[in-house]
């Protein structure tokens, strides 16, 4: 296998020299934030060396031995962390792409587990830069020139398996530009409706832009759009759909998993650990591994699932959660969590949400869950004051014990009037998961120590 070979040493002029500087750069260099299609992407990636010019669709370079992509509305993030748990517990060598990130935006591109450095990411930003700037300049949103950094890093390593977690869609999402081995679809719900619409239908056949023909697909969920299942039957892409193909349930001892290897033999997991992560992304993680060839053991299964960790994902602090569900099919899930571990005291909602979202869902689908509020204002311009939450959610029945100018202040106030038995949870947005998160790190004085 060949490596990806470098483009032009030729870069622009002032180059940072600093991640913090480049990320800046990125921000400016488009005339818009989100500008869906693959046509500018792809000619960068050509450059790049991760495609083969030269048709009217270029061949995508191997960036790995392996490449799983996920798409989905919701449970990409934990289903691409299992996926990185599970082949590292095998003794694989893994790459991980995902966004967005809560502290660091090193968080996006990790290898084996360990978040990438400055310095690597500085020098994917600087090989992009010279390569949209050959021959004709091409233009990138801060998101594409970021994920084909990601993608030309992954590539000098050539890891055993490279996990890929879509920002956007799917079929338009600059990730695409590299052809999966595997692709998962986990969910499809209304979210982005700006950029994907409502239609369900519409949504879920741009999910599914990301399967390829001939290859595995893994559904993972028994409830996905009709669009989906038929953009995967044109293809004549491999299915797998959970509850049907594979399953997961309920065991004596934790729960069992039952699927199938790439030769379509039968193989059943048992006596598995909760992940404290979605089950059937678990499930999915599992089938989209033994599909990309990797022998699954169990013991290794057992110890990635008791040891993976997703920050922001039903992440607990001592009696606060986190988590950066942002619409109501992600509350649903996080309110049916929620039931299963008792709160002796009250538990009081840190809700922050974009303009865009539908917080009368997520409040809705939280209702039964949650016994008071704090609503509290974003920054930005999609931000939804905290005064426009608190009347939803007194329109809504609820009750809101006061109003935040920001997630940190909100988290402020909890602290100087929760009582000990009371329960927080920060929800609404990776923006509110990661002030508070960010506030807490800036602390000497953590108030909420890990559980």
């Amino acid at each position: 296998m060949s490596a990806v070979q470098p483009p032009s040493s030729r870069v622009s002029d002032r180059q940072p020299s600093t991640l913090e500087g480049w990320l800046e750069r990125l921000e400016q260099q488009h005339p818009v934030s989100i500008d869906l299609g693959l046509e500018r992407v792809a000619k960068v990636a050509a450059r790049l060396g991760l495609s083969k010019a030269g048709s009217l669709n270029p061949v995508p370079a191997r960036i790995a031995t392996k490449v799983i992509t996920v798409a989905g509305t919701n449970g990409k993030g934990s289903t691409a962390a299992m996926l990185d748990a599970l082949a590292r517990a095998h003794g694989l060598s893994t790459a991980t792409y995902t966004s967005p990130h809560l502290l660091r935006y090193n968080e996006r591109l990790r290898f084996d587990g360990e978040e990438a450095s400055d310095a690597i990411l500085i020098e994917g930003f600087a090989r992009v830069e010279a390569a949209r700037l050959e021959d004709e300049p091409v233009s990138l949103t801060y998101f594409e020139a970021g994920t084909l950094a990601g993608l030309w890093s992954i590539a000098q390593r050539q890891p055993d398996i490279a996990i890929l977690e879509v920002g956007l869609g799917g079929r338009l999402d600059a990730v695409n530009v590299i052809d999966a081995d595997v692709g998962v679809v986990t969910t499809v719900a209304q979210d982005h409706a700006a950029f994907l619409g409502t239609d369900l239908e519409g949504i879920g056949r741009e999910k599914a832009g990301i399967l390829r023909a001939g290859r595995p697909a893994v559904l993972g969920s028994a409830s996905l759009p009709e669009s989906v299942h038929d953009t995967a039957a044109r293809l004549g892409a491999q299915v797998h759909c959970l509850a049907q193909d594979f399953t997961q349930s309920a065991d004596t001892d934790g729960w069992c998993w039952q699927g199938h290897d790439a030769e379509g033999e039968s193989l059943a997991l048992t006596t598995l650990p909760d992940p404290g992560l979605p089950l059937d992304n678990a499930a999915s993680a599992l089938q989209a591994l033994a599909l990309a060839g990797v022998t699954l053991e169990a013991e290794a299964c057992k110890r990635a699932l008791r040891e993976v960790v997703l920050a922001g994902r039903m992440q607990w602090r001592g009696n606060w959660c986190l988590d950066v569900g942002h619409n109501p099919h992600a509350a649903a899930y996080l309110a049916e969590r929620l039931s299963q571990r008792p709160c002796a005291g009250r538990r009081v909602a840190l809700l922050g949400m974009l303009a865009d979202k539908d917080a009368e869902g997520v409040v809705t689908a939280l209702d039964q869950a949650v016994d008071a509020w704090v609503p509290a204002s974003l920054g930005g311009d999609r931000a939804r004051p905290a005064g426009d939450l608190a009347e939803l959610i007194r329109s809504l029945g609820g009750e809101v014990l006061s109003l935040a100018d920001s997630p940190a202040a909100g988290a402020a106030w909890l602290e100087a009037h929760l009582e000990a038995a009371d329960q927080v949870l920060v929800c609404g947005s990776f923006f509110t998961v990661a002030e508070v998160l960010a506030r807490w790190e800036s602390s000497a004085d953590d108030p909420s120590p890990q559980a």
